[in-house]
This record gives structure tokens, sequence and C-alpha cells, in this order.
């Protein structure tokens, strides 16, 4: 439910793009559950991508009939995008391509290292994918049997050499805070392989999963370790910590999770994907809408997500959630022009108490968590929805 913005200073009428530049498209189909994810994921069934596809035509052509759309960047996500087969993923490219277009700056692609192979790689790349998302999570062969990962490490340095040899940008995703990991060897193998881009990860382990069923725990000393371990030797790598959990060597961030981060409006497409989505002037205070897609039984019968409309102050707490995440912080002079709300005059208690606390630092315009603040980042935020 929407809250009225209450009487604080605003600016002129609220100025958002409404163009759409960014595309995630959902592929819930894994060769195997790990026992970590409460993603949206499952193994495939006889004729079950058949039907997927068909109705993912359909989304995309409602999509492009419904918004102004001009793509940056298409992410592939899952789920193990990779796992489908080559025609599979063509025709899921040419569904998008067809309706929506193509993005003009950064196409990735989510690859489970088990999957690829020289003639595949070239394939995605023909395709027009430019940069590869791959789960490696660990080059040690313990910690990836304990992860319930179905590839070795060897399998996972194959992958990624035969990746950047086929002309992709590769990130590696690693997973931190798992007992008995040789962290240290981890991240200088995943460098030691030319990836310009590494996400790591702590193990969290969700409800519902089969991590939590055998009640695997993650103990927060562990965690704060591998957090402040991988961020030491990665910058003496010559990586930058851009994002919570995100390092890149300059220039190579991810530019469609950056969107994210930056509170932009975006296209989910597929069963289980999340949109923000621009709407038409004069919506009643109103500046976007967000809509999640329901799971794909209940999504191949044609039904859609409920969309949640977000206003003014809605906005602004999304954008600081998100864009406290980043290194740089987030401009509090751009997200006013954004959302209409004078944002440092509506908040200003709240900013002034958490950099009291050393939580935040405002340098000029922009406003940023610090070390400290990212461990309590929840708080931070919850601070600024209660004020």
């Amino acid at each position: 439910m929407s809250r009225p913005v209450p009487p604080f200073p605003t600016l002129n009428a609220p100025i958002l793009d409404g163009t759409v530049r960014h595309l995630y498209v959902h592929v819930p189909f894994c060769p195997s559950i790990c026992p970590y994810c409460d993603f949206h994921v499952l193994t495939r069934k006889s004729g079950q991508v058949e039907k997927y596809l068909e109705r993912l035509e359909a989304e995309a052509a409602w999509l492009a009939s419904q918004y102004d759309i001009d793509l940056d960047t298409v992410y592939l996500g899952g789920g193990t995008p990779s796992f489908l087969r080559d025609a599979e993923i063509g025709a899921l490219v040419g569904s998008v391509r067809r309706h929506l277009g193509w993005g003009a700056a950064e196409n990735t692609l989510e690859i489970n290292p088990g999957t690829v192979s020289p003639a595949r790689a070239a394939l995605w790349r023909e395709l027009g994918f430019d940069r590869a998302s791959v789960g490696v999570q660990s080059l040690d062969d313990a910690t990836l049997k304990f992860l319930g990962r179905q590839h070795d490490a060897a399998g996972a340095r194959e992958a990624v050499t035969t990746l950047i040899g086929a002309g992709f940008r590769v990130s590696g995703d690693l997973i931190t805070a798992v007992p008995g990991q040789p962290l240290d060897s981890d991240v200088h193998g995943l460098v030691d392989l030319g990836v310009d881009h590494i996400s790591a990860y702590t193990l969290t382990v969700e409800p519902g999963t089969e991590f939590a069923r055998r009640g695997v725990t993650v103990h927060e000393d562990d965690e704060r370790a591998g957090f402040e371990r991988t961020e030491a030797l990665l910058t003496a790598h010559g990586f930058a910590r851009y994002e919570i959990s995100n390092y890149a060597r300059p220039g190579q961030e991810s530019r469609h999770n950056l969107a994210y981060w930056n509170n932009r409006t975006y296209l989910g497409l597929g069963p289980g994907a999340a949109g923000q989505y621009p709407l038409a002037p004069k919506s009643g205070g109103t500046l976007t809408s967000r809509r999640t897609n329901p799971h794909l039984h209940t999504w191949l019968t044609g039904e859609q997500g409920e969309p949640e409309p977000i206003d003014a102050e809605e906005y602004v707490t999304d954008a600081l959630f998100m864009g406290l995440r980043l290194r740089a912080g987030l401009n509090l002079n751009d997200l006013s022009r954004r959302s209409g709300l004078d944002v440092r005059a509506r908040y200003a208690q709240v900013i002034a108490a958490q950099v009291q606390r050393g939580w935040l630092a405002l340098d000029g315009a922009y406003l940023r968590a610090t070390p400290a603040g990212w461990w309590v980042l929840n708080r931070v935020v919850t601070d600024f929805l209660e004020a």
C-alpha cells in the first residue's frame, strides 16, 4: 500500500525518464538444485521448456505494447540460462530481439561451468552476449562438494578460460564464509584466470533450503572475516569494491546491476521476474510501479503479478536501500530531481543522526554508507522508513 507523502518540502513535478533501458529475463531451469539456493528454480521436465518459450514470446510482445523501450542492457539470470539447449536459447534471444530489442551497452548470460564448451561459447557470442557471469563459487573441490556444485575446480578453470578466449567479459561468482574454505587461494585463483569482475557473496542459509534442514549455520565472525579478507586481497590485485559484494577492475562494473542499485526502471520477463516500470504523467502522486511475476506453473497460465504503485516516499527509501550498497553512495540532488521530494530536507534528522553514529557520511551532495554502516544497513534504512 502506498503511503501518503507528508507535508515536507517538495520540488517541482517529478522527473523520471519514461523510457525503459534495462531488461531482466528469468530462466528457472537448473540441472540440479543447490542446497543453499532459495531462488525460483526447478529441474526441467518434458515439454516444460517449450511451454516456457511460448509464454515468454507472448509476454515480451505484451511488454513491447505497454512501454517505450530502448535497451542498454539485457541480463539472462536464473536458474541456469546456459542449461538451455542451443536451439532453446536461440529461440529465447529471438523473442527478445523481435519484441524488445537488444542491449546497446551490455548483454549478460549467467553460466554454469559445466555447460561450457568452445562451440557453445562461440554460439552465445554469436547470439549477442558479451558478458558472462560464471557460477564458480570456489576453486576448491572440497568446498564445491559441500556447496552441492556439480562441477569441480578444474572444470571451473577451464570454463572461465574458454569464455575469456571467446571474447567475453567474465565475472566470477564466489561464495565466502564456507566452513574450511581456502579463501585466499580461491581469490588468487580467480584473479589469475583473468576475470575482470568478481561477485563475492557470504554463504546465507535461508529457510526452506536443504542447508536449513541440515542445520548449517554461518557465524558472524566468519562472515566478517571473509568480508574483510576478500576486499584486502582483491584491492591488492587492482580490483575496486564498488558495491558491498562486487569488485571490478576499472571500467568493468556491471552496467545492468548498476541500474538496480541506482533505482532505475527495468523490465522483468519470465516466471518469478520482478520489474520496476514507469507510469504515465499525472498518476496521482505515483512515480513507478513494481510487479513480480508468479512462479512457473501459474505464469504459464497467463497470470501476471499485481502492480504495486510506488509513491515519492517509497521511491526514495528504495533508492536509499539500494544506493547505500554502492561505495560511492547516491547523489541526493539527483534523487530529489527524480522523485520530486526534497530528500535532504525530508530526512535531515535521520541523516544527521546516522552521520554522528558513524554509519553514514555526507560528502557534498553524496550520501554513502561507511564500512561500519554496511554491517547495519537494514537498521540504517529502517530509520529512514520510520522517520
